[in-house]
């Protein structure tokens, strides 16, 4: 496959309607919020999903999670570890010449997430093996989505009508809170990088499942913070610059887009509400864009 030859950038409005979009585990699981109370969707939770909707695909994931695990392995040791081409490179001693250079490259072949988004490899030593502290920078990289305007988060108390233990009394597991984002709009922004892709081997093929993945991002993904139907990608823009330093900066085109409320309201409670802006990213010379409203392409 050809490796990535252009720069790439893409654009998405996120569409969240009573769900927790990213809870925070350090505030009691409510959705994710800056100080200004506008909403927040890690860097990190975006590429989670990306990983899992790749792993539908059949793409090979080094990083999986633990009720996703396909192959058998529980850990990133015993996956690495496991994978035939990983073996040359573990047995080679910490200080030998080419070690780290041959694990960065057969982890990037071997896991469609290492070549897109990079990896940390940092294993301990063990039998026969010395230990492993390698990075490896992917040309894949993804904003923090935020929302256009502050968003309102609602708290419901719930109970449960079962014991876990036997026993006649309720336990104190029995009360909580599950908390929800009423409704918010967030953007989301990446780039897809031409030098750091012709280091990791990702290609144009690469490129593509990757917006595949970003346009379906939410499918298989519901739960109880998060009924189907409630997320979506409704807008969405993938914009290939002509060469491989591109047409513009990544700044200027992720600026080039812009949702912002109607006049006359207040609180935003449906896309309605908003009205979007794109004429400064068709101003620009020298890119080829794909617009998709709704998942479906837009000629």
């Amino acid at each position: 496959m050809a490796t990535l030859n252009k720069k790439i950038d893409f654009i998405g409005f996120i569409v969240v309607d009573h769900a927790n979009p990213n809870g925070d585990p350090l505030n009691g699981n409510q959705p994710r919020e800056d100080y200004d109370g506008y909403g927040e969707i890690s860097d990190v939770c975006l590429k989670r999903k990306l990983r899992n909707r790749l792993q539908d695909a059949g793409e090979s994931i080094l990083v999986q999670s633990n009720e996703r695990v396909d192959d058998g392995y529980d850990s990133i040791r015993s996956r690495v570890g496991g994978n035939p081409a990983m073996e040359k490179p573990l047995k080679m001693k910490d200080k030998e010449k080419g070690r780290i250079r041959l694990i960065a490259e057969e982890a990037a072949k071997a896991w469609f997430d290492v070549r897109a988004f990079g990896q940390v490899f940092a294993l301990k030593a063990g039998t026969g093996v010395d230990a492993v502290s390698v990075g490896v920078r992917g040309p894949v990289t993804i904003h923090t989505a935020v929302s256009l305007d502050p968003v309102t988060i609602t708290g419901v108390q719930i109970t449960k009508s079962v014991n876990n233990e036997p026993g006649d009394k309720k336990g104190s597991d029995t009360m909580g809170m599950k908390y929800r984002v009423d409704f918010g709009v967030y953007k989301v922004q990446g780039s897809i990088n031409v030098q750091l892709a012709e280091k990791t081997g990702f290609s144009e093929e690469d490129a593509r499942k990757v917006k595949e993945a970003l346009l379906t991002i939410f499918e298989n993904d519901a739960s109880s913070a998060r009924p189907e139907g409630s997320m979506e990608m409704n807008r969405f823009y993938w914009i290939e610059h002509h060469n491989k330093t591109g047409a513009a900066s990544s700044a200027k085109v992720h600026r080039s887009v812009e949702g912002h409320k109607k006049d006359g309201v207040d609180m935003p409670k449906s896309l309605e509400d908003y009205t979007f802006s794109d004429s400064a990213l068709y101003a620009l010379s020298g890119v080829r864009i794909e617009k998709y409203i709704e998942g479906s392409k837009v000629e």
